[in-house]
């Protein structure tokens, strides 16, 4: 069923590692499928990102693996779903859990991380951005097969009284180096922040230095200005017109320029395998300053409709991968985890179930390969070749939704969009993409085209979940003394916090 994909030689797949030594993969917080111009965005702002997908693979068929950043983050370091790795939460059904400072839990020592087999194999490893994937100094990504980190375990939720929570610390490898608020300034009024520009030259010099082709590395620039609430450096506030939002993305788009042009200038763009994607879709329920477009997709993060799960999918490499493509195989960040070790000559583990398929030496086709859509620890809806069939359907709860908390803002539709968890296994709602992108028009259930596509849906249902081992929930349990009171490093800053006392309880998931 797999073929060489056309835009990459025999030579080249026999023997990857000679012409492949460096790894860069840029991934962003909710940032949404129809936020880039290369996407249709009228306001063209992302003259970069369209220059990248005109020189590389455009991929409109590509999701992640979880509407929500922590569980997708853990998927795209492991290959496996989160219901295998263990992002998950079993309290309350079909909830989404994500990973506040109070979480007990990570990524657990089973699994195994892309970047410690490509350490094994020489390869020196940086993470710029937020990890989340465990706040605990036990979880700490130099432990997990990274060399160097420049971050964050969370986003720059704030600013804290640091009584009840503490502000959260930005670390220089092992040690934090300050706090969000504190020492790292976002302005809550006019979004400014110098952050994004930090990261960029994070990224630059850890380039410029590692360029020597005897030495490979892995960079994940994994940045968050488009998370709410959202920043941007002077020079571009103000410059979009789509608003603080598209001021952030412009910055980004300015961003992956400078470092695309920083890899031709070093004479390593030709070994460098890069790749643009996002965590999950646009967050919609920040409101018009705050929020991205998903456009024509329905709803937005959180949610199992397409808009909260397919995400931009960028694939760069000059000379290896041909210009000017645009496949519609469906890709998952998984993927990336497989590719990235094929490439690199390395096999993924043989002990445990991988997820991910490996894209730079297999052109599946479409109808082959299935998207699973889990919120939680149910699986709400599955994509096979262009039909999609729902489960499940639930976009937000009643009493959020008097709050004013809305994924799915002026998208009302009746018996999809539902308020309540609404089951539909023995009649699945069914979708038909190409012709219904916006999944506002259930094919008849009385239908021939529905019965065929349901039975052979159905099947790749029962397999699945046949053999699906999940792994040990890892986000059920909080605890206030876990959060960043004495990150490492604290001491030497004078800005160690006396945390509570331990009282743990069970996570409360709204959504």
């Amino acid at each position: 069923k797999c073929r060489l994909k056309p835009a990459i030689t025999e030579q080249q797949i026999m023997s990857p590692v000679l012409c492949f030594r460096y790894l860069f993969w840029k991934r962003f917080l909710t940032l949404g499928w129809g936020d880039l111009g290369v996407f249709g965005e009228p306001s063209k702002e992302t003259p970069n990102l369209d220059q990248m997908a005109s020189e590389g693979v455009l991929l409109p068929d590509f999701y992640t693996a979880n509407p929500l950043c922590s569980p997708s983050r853990a998927a795209l370091l492991t290959g496996r779903l989160p219901i295998r790795n263990g992002f998950y939460t079993t309290n309350g059904h079909a909830r989404n859990a994500y990973t506040p400072q109070e979480i007990v839990g990570g990524i657990p020592d089973s699994e195994i991380l892309l970047p410690e087999l490509l350490k094994k194999a020489g390869y020196v490893n940086k993470i710029i951005g937020k990890w989340h994937l465990g706040h605990r100094p036990k979880y700490h990504p130099l432990k997990r097969g990274f060399d160097e980190w420049f971050g964050s375990p969370n986003c720059h939720f704030g600013p804290y009284n640091n009584k009840d929570l503490p502000n959260i610390p930005v670390y220089e490898n092992w040690e934090m180096i300050g706090r969000y608020y504190e020492d790292f300034t976002i302005d809550r009024n006019t979004g400014e922040s110098n952050l994004t520009q930090m990261y960029l030259q994070q990224a630059i010099a850890f380039i410029t230095r590692e360029k020597d082709p005897q030495q490979p590395f892995f960079l994940y620039w994994a940045i968050d200005a488009t998370h709410s609430p959202i920043y941007a450096s002077k020079p571009f506030l103000g410059t979009s017109r789509r608003g603080l939002y598209g001021d952030a993305v412009r910055e980004i788009d300015y961003s992956v320029g400078k470092i695309l042009e920083m890899l031709k200038q070093a004479g390593i763009a030709k070994n460098t395998f890069v790749f643009f994607t996002s965590d999950n879709g646009a967050a919609l329920m920040s409101g018009p300053k705050q929020s991205g477009s998903n456009a024509p997709f329905l709803c937005g993060k959180e949610t199992t409709f397409e808009g909260g799960m397919r995400v931009p999918g960028i694939a760069w490499w000059p000379g290896h991968v041909a210009a000017g493509q645009v496949s519609h195989q469906l890709g998952n960040i998984m993927d990336l985890f497989s590719t990235s070790l094929s490439l690199a000559g390395l096999q993924p583990p043989s002990d445990r179930a991988i997820d991910g398929i490996d894209l730079a030496v297999c052109y599946c086709l479409v109808s082959h390969r299935p998207i699973f859509y889990y919120r939680g620890n149910e699986l709400m809806a599955v994509r096979l070749g262009l039909y999609k069939a729902h489960y499940w359907t639930w976009s937000n709860s009643w009493e959020e939704l008097s709050q004013g908390v809305d994924f799915c803002p002026g998208q009302n539709i009746t018996g999809v969009t539902t308020h309540e968890q609404v089951e539909h296994t023995i009649n699945p709602l069914l979708f038909h993409l190409g012709r219904d992108p916006g999944e506002k028009y259930p094919i008849s259930v009385t239908s021939a085209e529905y019965q065929d596509a349901v039975s052979r849906i159905s099947s790749v249902v029962r397999q699945h979940q046949d053999t699906m081992i999940p792994g040990e929930p890892q986000l059920n349990v909080c605890d206030p003394a876990v959060m960043n009171w004495s990150p490492p490093g604290c001491e030497k800053l004078g800005k160690c916090l006396k945390p509570p006392e331990s009282k743990p309880w069970k996570c409360n998931w709204p959504h």
